[in-house]
């Protein structure tokens, strides 16, 4: 591969997946390096003040700061677009940093926005506590039904945001039919596609305007580094995002975000022996626990709609115990190979419960409501043999009585 063979996108975007993910948006210094380089740099010099004047004009190409442009950065951008299907991508310093700045960029006061119930409590703070606060309304409905969409929708309705699957419950919703209805009304739907990755689910390809990642999950997937992802046209980007990004700062580090490149060359050999992985734990706990939520198996009520969308299962599910937050929080305590974690997306496997941690700030009533109970646990599967993860499970469910 040339130099700057990565950037093309004429050529980059005809390679296959895989592809992408190990070249797309490589940009190689003078030197030639084979693995990405790593710019730790704030600012950028120029060889005189006219060059300077015309970047900040627009009329020159090249960097001015790194709040703004990164060459590490800008290739991490470039390749998560070509992996999503996306004109272009905006990073960010946390995945919460992209969820709030895709909201808070085209929103003002006297807008409305309808949100999935069943989401991560910290996305639920934003639609139930913060986009309140400036005096935009939000409304949350059970998203796995297409109605509850429409009778929610108001002439000042302006965003549709949800996830699938979603945190913790695995609510999946009809990507096809929700983006349909908003596309009727000029609705923009932005979708947190991050339980999925772009490896498994494309909602862009089911008439998703926005996709919004937690890239410290799977595209990191190693537990290292937090980053967050927004893609979309390039209007989107450039016009809508880009002006509240560069005031106000979310801004991605180059070496996090070099550490999310090198994630993203194994994304798809990862995710799908998790999924693998995941699969194989859900059937063992299947007949162990009251209730699963995978949906991969059979049983999972939304299990032909999942599988229609996403490529695999993912690593990620949720089940119940019968016993309240004791019986919950003893399995836990009784685990000695899974990790107690309240993180997801990683390559070990880890264990939570959302009730007292991911949703702690969740309303009782609201997290009842969402289905996020006492009972429910939630379980990243990872890349351990996954009957070391079964024995692991069984000596721990045994000791709780189960």
């Amino acid at each position: 591969m040339k130099r700057r063979t990565g950037q093309d996108q004429t050529i980059t975007r005809a390679w296959r997946p895989a592809t992408q993910a190990v070249r797309g948006g490589t940009a190689r210094s003078e030197f030639g390096e084979t693995s990405e380089a790593i710019f730790l740099t704030s600012g950028y010099a120029y060889d005189c003040a006219a060059d300077a004047a015309a970047r900040f004009a627009g009329e020159q190409t090249g960097m001015t700061y790194s709040r703004l442009q990164n060459p590490t950065v800008e290739m991490l951008e470039n390749r998560i677009a070509l992996l999503e299907g996306a004109e272009a991508c905006r990073s960010m310093a946390t995945g919460m940093a992209a969820m709030t700045a895709v909201l808070l960029c085209q929103l003002q006061q006297g807008d409305h926005l309808v949100g999935g119930r069943a989401a991560f409590g910290s996305c639920r703070w934003l639609t139930d506590t913060l986009l309140p606060k400036f005096g935009i309304e939000t409304t949350v409905v059970d998203a796995r039904d297409p109605q509850a969409w429409i009778d929610a929708t108001r002439p000042n309705t302006k965003v549709f945001f949800f996830e699938t699957p979603a945190n913790p419950t695995m609510d999946v919703v009809d990507l096809k039919a929700v983006c349909a209805i908003a596309k009727e009304r000029g609705i923009t739907t932005v979708v947190d596609n991050a339980f999925a990755t772009p490896a498994l689910q494309r909602p862009m390809e089911w008439g998703a305007d926005v996709t919004a990642y937690s890239a410290t999950k799977m595209m990191d997937g190693q537990g290292r580094v937090l980053a967050g992802a927004v893609c979309g046209t390039s209007a989107f980007i450039n016009d809508v995002l880009l002006p509240f990004t560069r005031n106000t700062g979310p801004t991605l580090s180059a070496f996090n975000a070099w550490v999310v490149l090198k994630g993203l060359e194994t994304l798809d050999l990862r995710i799908r022996r998790q999924s693998e992985n995941s699969l194989k734990v859900g059937q063992f706990l299947e007949k162990r626990v009251p209730k699963i939520l995978h949906p991969g198996l059979a049983s999972h009520p939304q299990h032909n709609l999942a599988m229609a969308q996403m490529d695999a299962c993912g690593p990620i599910f949720a089940f119940e115990v019968e016993g309240g937050r004791k019986q919950a929080h003893g399995l836990l305590d009784a685990l000695a190979l899974v990790d107690i974690s309240n993180n997801i997306g990683d390559s070990r496997s880890l264990m939570t419960h959302p009730s007292s941690t991911t949703h702690y700030g969740v309303a009782e009533d609201k997290r009842i409501e969402m289905g996020v109970t006492e009972n429910l646990l939630r379980l990243n599967v990872g890349l351990e043999d996954p009957q070391d993860v079964i024995e692991d499970l069984d000596q721990a469910l045994a000791q709780v009585g189960l």
